[in-house]
């Protein structure tokens, strides 16, 4: 039986489903989407600069995944290899096993979003190694189920019980911290392991490339080599976070391929099903076959999905979509460059490929977070028609994670929506009580 509610999308929405899941920013009712654009239910065609925070990697209704599923659908392997192999899955992590380090090239475990995926290496590290603490970054998010938020640093979870084991170490910003910050988390990290951390203790090093949700922060360039080396040195686990940062965002095909290292376990999401719920981790065979049954659910291993992940690789690789967000983020990096040289409101710039941070500050000498500006601007985006986030441990850094098939034209377009927006907000034209409805992080 159908039922039809009164009312807008979005005023259905808020009377049928749970608010738990909600992070909203503003009142976005998507009914269709075509490559960069979304169709509001108010008929508009909004410029999508955060592709539903990087999941929707190829844009909307590519047709390599629309025919991709179709073809899955038409002739279904079942749901799951929970008690099944089923070819599109074996394809899959096929391909995953030969884009990962050859020390990580064992075997895939195949979920449903990072958030799963990061919870099952998190318990497999501990149980394989019988190691039982893990170190983690302050800022980090991992996921939002209970073990992925166990192993997280991100203060929205501050509330969350953590693992155990779990010790948190400060992930390198040098905007706020200046050019001594790799230095300063280095040697906090040692002083760690000299002291109340035992590093024959730790099983597992999780971090990210770029800190994404805790504010786009990209780390020095030397950084992740040094912990590389305190890892191999221990024989920690180093387990590299690709979620949301990852296959092509950055520039490259892997973000960690910008630090020099090579990971033990990386943990691919978002992006890899092209908007349908997919993830992956793959590292070494002695702990990913750790126990069989260990960590699944019925639908693991969808078939449809695994064909539509497929396909997203296939384009990255075949349309060099790592290639078009490099040059397509270097022309938005710059553009956005010369705002900041135009607003006040811009305190930094930074980011790697269509991996973009924009920090607001109200006082760029005393660079205090501009927490109510930045939701504003993203509100006001939404208005002329921008979709675009906010992230960061002090919510104020604009999050631009658009569609790896980003034109340089549509980038333009979006420079001169947030310019707009910046002036606006500047100019006391956003009436700061739409917000009251929307807490965002």
């Amino acid at each position: 039986m159908r039922s039809e509610g009164a009312g807008s999308i979005y005023e259905r929405d808020l009377a049928a489903l749970s608010r738990m899941s909600h992070l909203r920013f503003f009142p976005l009712a998507v009914v269709g989407g075509s490559g960069s654009f979304l169709h509001n239910e108010d008929g508009r065609r909004l410029l999508d600069f955060s592709a539903s925070w990087g999941a929707a990697a190829l844009g909307h209704s590519h047709p390599a995944v629309r025919n991709a599923v179709s073809e899955a659908l038409s002739d279904q392997a079942g749901a799951s290899i929970l008690s099944s192999a089923n070819l599109p899955s074996v394809k899959l992590a096929e391909t995953l096993l030969t884009i990962v380090p050859k020390r990580a090239a064992g075997r895939v475990w195949l979920g449903h979003s990072g958030s799963d995926a990061n919870e099952t290496v998190a318990r497999a590290v501990v149980s394989a190694t019988g190691r039982p603490r893990v170190l983690a970054f302050r800022g980090a998010y991992h996921g939002g189920t209970t073990g992925s938020m166990a192993v997280s640093g991100h203060p929205v979870q501050q509330n969350v019980p953590k693992a155990p084991g779990l010790t948190l170490v400060p992930y390198p910003d040098i905007y706020r911290d200046g050019g001594d910050a790799e230095r300063m988390a280095l040697e906090h990290i040692r002083q760690l392991f000299a002291g109340s951390v035992r590093p024959g203790e730790v099983a597992a090093f999780f971090m990210e490339p770029i800190q994404s949700d805790g504010g786009m922060i990209v780390p020095p360039a030397n950084f992740f080599r040094e912990i590389e080396k305190l890892c191999r040195q221990h024989g920690i686990l180093l387990v590299c976070d690709e979620v949301k940062v990852g296959l092509g965002r950055s520039g490259k095909l892997n973000a960690f391929e910008h630090l020099g290292i090579e990971p033990d376990i990386v943990v691919f999401g978002k992006g890899l099903g092209g908007g349908l719920p997919i993830s992956a981790a793959v590292g070494p065979e002695a702990v990913m076959n750790h126990q069989s049954a260990f960590s699944f659910q019925t639908v693991h291993g969808n078939p449809v999905c695994a064909a539509a992940a497929s396909a997203v690789l296939e384009t990255i690789e075949v349309n060099g979509l790592a290639e078009n967000a490099k040059q397509t983020g270097a022309y938005l990096i710059e553009g956005l460059n010369r705002l900041k040289q135009k607003h006040d409101l811009i305190g930094d710039v930074r980011g790697r490929g269509l991996a973009i941070g924009v920090e607001l500050v109200t006082d760029r000498v005393a660079r205090a977070p501009a927490r109510r500006e930045a939701a504003m601007t993203v509100y006001r985006c939404f208005e002329l028609g921008l979709v675009l986030f906010y992230v960061g441990v002090n919510s104020n850094v604009l999050e631009l994670t658009p569609p790896l098939t980003l034109t340089r034209e549509e980038a333009q377009a979006g420079l001169e929506l947030l310019d707009r927006s910046l002036a606006d907000v500047a100019g006391g034209r956003v009436d700061p009580r739409l917000l009251k409805a929307f807490q965002g992080w």
